[in-house]
């Protein structure tokens, strides 16, 4: 997921998809410790797009108290 892509999105919109990575976050962890994964970089990835979520959300608050 890109930011440009990201920063199109509504803050709901942006919200339930962080609810939605989280959830695959955690899935992927039962995954790997179950050894049922083959792609481990999955993990880095969905690490990463939620960072970028949660950057985002910042930003628009940050913007919308200015």
């Amino acid at each position: 997921m890109k930011m440009k892509d990201l920063k199109k999105k509504s803050v709901a919109d942006m919200e339930k998809l962080l609810k939605e990575k989280r959830e695959a976050l955690a899935n992927f962890r039962f995954s790997v410790a179950g050894a049922k994964t083959k792609n481990v970089k999955e993990g880095r990835a969905t690490r990463k797009d939620i960072a970028r979520l949660l950057t985002t959300l910042r930003e628009t608050a940050k913007d919308a108290n200015v």
